[in-house]
């Protein structure tokens, strides 16, 4: 893991101080009002704007507010954390750790802008899945929109990764092709590595369960030794119940034994 930016934790602790200090006296909001609702949604950061200079965000960039006080997510090119208090229509925001992965100016410029504008109190005004936080002057702001997981049913799975517990790791090699779709209609079709698959399955969605009943209907390709070693595994994974968790655009699979895989909604076409 990359390690977290010491100099920018500290850059950005002593901004918010300087922020609080002005902020002080000026929040929005009586004391009784209810606090925005942030926690359990994906938001994507759409633009920031820093001293009236506004900047459209790159793919990927996004923000998680937790339920425990803590904001996480993507610059669009460093993974970051922080606190997060939401006291009403004020949310203070304070990065500790942001990742030193290189990248592109254009992502690095924006990545700038987005840590100065996402520190401090901020003014919160939310409506129709839009959220706007913004400084007491507007000199600063993020914009953000509510973005609703993918679905279990009818998402094209690409898989992504095996889990062991409280292990989780890639996907060895051959695992190019392996994905698969829960349909309406019953049945999980897809291709594991190798050979395509088709098989009923079960869907309960109180209990959180995937169970899929086989036997699997199968092609009968050969393909390379690593292919056909995944896609043993996984088979041996998809058989039977199963847990799953969404989680926005990630879903994970896990048996009783704490057996299974993770993997990524694909864009739809």
């Amino acid at each position: 893991m990359p390690k977290p930016r010491s100099t920018l934790a500290a850059a950005a602790a002593v901004l918010l101080a300087a922020l609080t200090a002005c902020g002080r006296g000026g929040g929005s909001g009586g004391a009784g009002d209810p606090d925005l609702p942030l926690a359990g949604t994906h938001w994507t950061v759409t633009a920031v704007t820093v001293d009236g200079s506004r900047s459209k965000a790159p793919g990927g960039a996004a923000v998680e507010f937790t339920r425990d006080g803590r904001a996480r997510g993507s610059t669009g090119c460093n993974h970051f954390g922080g606190t997060a208090a939401v006291a009403g229509a004020t949310v203070t925001v304070s990065p500790d750790e942001v990742t030193e992965v290189g990248c592109p100016e254009d992502r690095r410029r924006f990545e700038t802008a987005f840590l100065a504008a996402f520190t401090g109190p901020l003014t919160g005004t939310l409506e129709d899945g839009v959220l706007t936080l913004a400084s007491a002057d507007a000199g600063r702001k993020v914009e953000l929109a509510a973005e609703p997981s993918a679905p279990l049913r009818g998402t094209s799975w690409k898989i992504d990764g095996l889990v062991s517990g409280d292990t989780a790791g890639s996907l060895p090699e051959g695992g190019d092709k392996a994905r698969f779709v829960v349909g309406a209609d019953g049945r999980i079709t897809g291709n594991l590595g190798c050979n395509g698959f088709s098989a009923a399955a079960e869907v309960d969605e109180k209990a959180r369960t995937l169970t899929v009943e086989g036997p699997a209907a199968t092609t009968r390709m050969m393909c390379t030794s690593p292919q056909m070693a995944l896609e043993t595994k996984l088979y041996e994974l998809l058989d039977g119940p199963l847990s799953y968790r969404l989680d926005h655009r990630t879903l994970t699979l896990v048996d009783g034994a704490g057996e299974g895989l993770t993997a990524r909604a694909e864009p739809a076409r």
